[in-house]
């Protein structure tokens, strides 16, 4: 089966969370350098970071022969006053998304997820969440119809899927949680993109075999891949210490791929397996100014390349 790579905005430290401070990377030099390591598709990234115009979009692409492949859209699907707006911004993006779809064999995703980083208690927790830190049952119903809704009005006007993302921070990140709003909403309607590092330290677990055992898991929901390393050694660090979400991120637990927990040749023999075919997005999430993008994205793209991608 066909798998392509791409990679998005948030490689670049280009992240949906407000108040982050730090040098951000322009979308023209982060379009260039995603291109020139070697990727031939790309995310969205945050409302604004990209044109807004279909037709300056769509040109930036063209003349770079990249494919559009989705969008990021939190929403605090927890709370109801927010769910109107959500909907509004998840409908924005996906005209957006349908606009410059130019390959035939791929329309892009409406990447949903919760309003990862709001929750104080969860951002703290990010690694180590437990039972008593999650949904009532009345909040699980809320949040899947929520999903259920923004998923179907954007299928229904643009003709685009949705996937949610499980996130660390978010009320969506350990395996059971993610079983739980899948079981709620329409397959039909929902699909999964499966992120491998956010599920390394979202299942509170060193073990590189869990990624493994997510894939089988939820093989009949997974649309769309996000490969993502976990740095083990910080990952542990993070539990001790009790540092939050950001305090994580900024210390590198999404390392460079081959460098951390997550055994991506047999990921990659899971999917061929399950006849995965299409994309899978490389993300090294880093804060803004943080690290050196491009030169991770190499390796990145290099390092797949020895793996058989």
């Amino acid at each position: 089966m066909v798998i392509k790579v791409g990679n998005a905005p948030c490689s670049w430290g280009i992240l949906e969370f407000e108040g982050l401070t730090g040098k951000q990377t322009g979308y023209q030099q982060m379009l260039d350098e995603l291109v020139e390591t070697g990727y031939s598709g790309t995310e969205l990234g945050d409302w604004g970071f990209m044109p807004a115009d279909p037709t300056v979009l769509r040109m930036e692409l063209e003349k770079r022969n990249l494919t559009m492949l989705g969008a990021f859209v939190p929403v605090a699907l927890k709370d109801p006053r927010a769910h109107i707006d959500g909907e509004a911004h998840a409908l924005k993006v996906a005209r957006l998304l349908a606009e410059v779809s130019v390959d035939s064999d791929h329309k892009p995703f409406v990447v949903l997820a919760d309003d990862n980083g709001a929750d104080p208690i969860r951002t703290q927790n990010a690694g180590r969440i437990t039972l008593e830190m999650g949904l009532g049952e009345a909040e699980w119903r809320i949040f899947a119809r929520a999903v259920e809704r923004i998923a179907g009005t954007v299928l229904a006007e643009t003709g685009l899927a949705t996937v949610f993302h499980h996130h660390c921070a978010g009320y969506v990140e350990t395996p059971d949680e993610i079983a739980q709003l899948l079981d709620l909403v329409d397959p039909s309607l929902l699909g999964l993109v499966f992120d491998t590092g956010h599920y390394a330290y979202g299942s509170g677990t060193d073990d590189s075999q869990c990624v493994q055992e997510g894939l089988s898991r939820f093989a009949d929901r997974i649309r769309y891949v996000h490969f993502k390393d976990c740095q083990p050694q910080i990952a542990n660090r993070a539990r001790i210490e009790g540092w939050d979400y950001f305090q994580a991120v900024r210390n590198g637990i999404f390392c460079e791929l081959g460098r951390g927990c997550v055994d991506f040749p047999a990921v990659i023999a899971s999917l061929r397996n399950n006849s995965y075919h299409g994309w899978i997005v490389v993300e090294q999430d880093i804060l803004p100014g943080m690290g050196t993008p491009r030169e991770s994205a190499l390796r990145n793209r290099e390092y797949l390349k020895t793996v058989g991608i």
